[in-house]
């Protein structure tokens, strides 16, 4: 009997053939894909996905956020899309984003954790970390961040300084040709810098230049598809070369500078009085050292430290860059920002936030900078903390959650001019509007904590530059307001003039 049911097996195994087993192994990964991907009963519309890779290829990676629009008018205010294995939704329209962040908020408080995240960060820092983590280290942040002088005069006379710094570098090139990228990230890196760090780096440092770049490039290809399928097929992905591969070197990288930068702290670190962030940590270390449970170690100190030098240089630096290009092809806004500094500030001293109420049009006109700039278009994402509903729709626990900033800054109903830069769209007979259809720093407990810093900043920097400068087109060339798709929206490679006023 056994040689009878050999014999068979054998029989059978020289018929089949190995495409057919090929096939049969494909459609059987196909079917265990399908079944557990599958979208729940009463889950919101989207495109139709393919299997492993969902609505990957269907996405324009160089305009993501323009592409979602499109499935936005065909399915609706709340969509599915599927980044790989990642079940996501897309929030449209302010009353579901405020339900969602404010009615519902304790539903949607988490981060999702990706797997190239996972690689740099795990559960450390503040922008990406979730739980007791998140909390310990924001609090803490925020506290730090207060005690060298968020709010008070000492850190806007810093922001002052540093603009100085910056003028000086751009009237080095005496109204010529130039690229005004990392001068820019330096100076507005700097003011974070002086408070993480306890040191400003200057402009011609190249070991800080090279930090500066090695940021900006792990910015820009995060986005990347490489990036992406590493988030899908992480196990095979860490074998092969690309984008992601760069990215992981990069954030090593930056992660050694602080590492650094935390060893010489200690050298001669006093408890008792704590010169920057780095030393606050180092003296909350100490005293949760018996803690086992303590979010307070050396790995989060090098994450939240890097967080806050990411956030605390690229969100503000790329807001002032778009900034001066909008500026260089709208002459004519400039000039009335212009007339406005001349008439309230004046050439003899320097702009400070007090200033602010007095000039509405400037105030008018930064806004209107990050409305049209939409640097995050698609906000920091959450996640679904437990089953929810939304909108009558049910979102698993699990769910990555965007929010369609895109939209909510371009919607037609509420600007007059969506498409068109436009300060008017925050003037009111001549006094500055607030917008409650205007969230660049998203809303909510996972607001971003340097909303008042990088305010300050905005403000401080662009006036200081219009007051100094004029910025114009290079002679015979067009500047473009295409953007660079990354983390974060970027204008393109661009170089303009800086004309000296005085």
């Amino acid at each position: 009997m056994l040689v009878t049911d050999g014999s068979l097996v054998a029989a059978i195994w020289a018929v089949l053939h190995p495409r057919t087993l090929l096939l049969a192994a494909v459609t059987f990964l196909f079917l265990t894909n399908y079944l557990k991907n599958r979208r729940p009963k009463n889950h919101p519309p989207g495109p139709w996905r393919l299997p492993f890779v969902g609505n990957l290829f269907q996405l324009d990676l160089e305009q993501t956020h323009l592409v979602i629009q499109q499935f936005v008018k065909k399915y609706g205010n709340l969509i599915s899309l599927d980044f790989g294995n990642i079940t996501s939704v897309v929030i449209t329209g302010l009353p579901l984003i405020k339900e969602a962040f404010t009615q519902m908020e304790q539903n949607f408080l988490k981060r999702p954790i990706t797997p190239l995240r996972e690689r740099v960060f795990k559960n450390n820092g503040l922008i990406m970390s979730n739980g007791q983590t998140w909390k310990e280290q924001r609090r803490f942040a925020l506290m730090t961040l207060k005690n060298f002088g968020l709010g008070k005069k000492s850190l806007e006379q810093l922001i002052q300084e540093e603009a100085l710094h910056l003028a000086d570098a751009i009237g080095e090139e005496e109204g010529q040709p130039f690229d005004p990228h990392f001068k820019i990230n330096n100076a507005v890196s700097n003011i974070i810098c002086s408070i993480t760090f306890g040191e400003r780096f200057g402009y011609k440092d190249s070991q800080f230049q090279e930090l500066l770049r090695l940021l900006d490039e792990a910015t820009c290809l995060e986005a990347s598809r490489m990036c992406l399928l590493y988030n899908v097929f992480p196990s095979i992905m860490k074998y092969l070369p690309g984008s992601h591969q760069t990215v992981f070197r990069n954030w090593e990288k930056l992660k050694l500078f602080v590492s650094h930068m935390m060893d010489s702290h200690r050298k001669d670190w006093n408890p008792e009085e704590p010169r920057d962030f780095i030393d606050a940590f180092l003296t909350e270390m100490a005293k949760h050292s018996k803690h086992k449970t303590t979010s307070f170690n050396e790995e989060n100190l090098i994450c939240s430290t890097l967080d806050l030098f990411f956030t605390g240089t690229e969100t503000t630096s790329t807001t002032l860059r778009w900034a001066l290009l909008y500026m260089s092809v709208n002459s004519e806004v400039q000039e009335k920002v212009q007339a406005e500094i001349d008439r309230v500030i004046g050439h003899g001293r320097q702009p400070s936030t007090a200033d602010r109420e007095s000039m509405p049009y400037t105030n008018a006109v930064i806004h209107e900078v990050q409305r049209m700039g939409n640097i995050i278009p698609l906000n920091v994402p959450r996640e679904v903390t437990v089953d929810s509903t939304l909108a009558g729709f049910h979102l698993p626990k699990g769910t990555m959650v965007l929010t369609n900033l895109t939209a909510l800054h371009r919607d037609p109903k509420e600007w007059a001019t969506p498409d068109t830069f436009n300060p008017e769209h925050f003037l009111e007979n001549g006094l500055f509007k607030k917008r409650e259809d205007f969230l660049p720093f998203s809303m909510g407990k996972r607001a971003c904590l340097g909303e008042q810093l990088a305010r300050s900043e905005l403000f401080i920097f662009f006036t200081a530059l219009m007051q100094k400068f004029t910025f114009k087109p290079p002679v015979n060339e067009k500047l473009s307001l295409k953007f660079r798709m990354g983390l974060t929206l970027s204008p393109v490679s661009h170089r303009i003039c800086a004309v000296p006023r005085l």
